[in-house]
């Protein structure tokens, strides 16, 4: 019990901590956002609130401007289900990715942020 009210306060802490420290979202053209809005129609975010990787992983997303669906795989248990069915385990953060008919999951903070970094950064 006391080992779950520790991490509990720790992850709000964290959480806190990239409140207050959080990244200015990069600025783009009207049009180039329109882009980017449309391209991250097609992905979401599998997280829990309070994971550290997680936090990680959103921070880079209010950096690059790019407005993602959030999925809470800790709490919903119908977002928890599809992570174990679509992906193959419950592990956060994980990004959907949904492009020409296929669908993608790729887990862990750093490849994901790669990614967007990649796919986003120069937009």
């Amino acid at each position: 019990m006391i080992v779950k009210a520790l991490r509990n306060g720790l992850g709000q802490l964290i959480v806190f901590g990239d409140w207050i420290s959080r990244p200015a979202k990069r600025k783009r053209d009207p049009a180039a956002q329109a882009q980017v809005d449309e391209q991250a129609r097609h992905m979401a975010l599998y997280q829990f609130h309070a994971c550290p990787f997680c936090v990680k992983t959103r921070r880079a997303l209010h950096r690059l401007n790019v407005p993602m669906t959030l999925r809470d795989a800790k709490h919903d248990e119908q977002h928890r289900q599809a992570l174990l069915e679509g992906g193959g385990r419950i592990k956060v953060p994980c990004l959907r990715i949904e492009e020409a008919g296929t669908v993608r999951w790729m887990y862990e903070s750093n490849d994901i942020i790669a990614y967007l970094d990649q796919r986003f950064g120069n937009v």
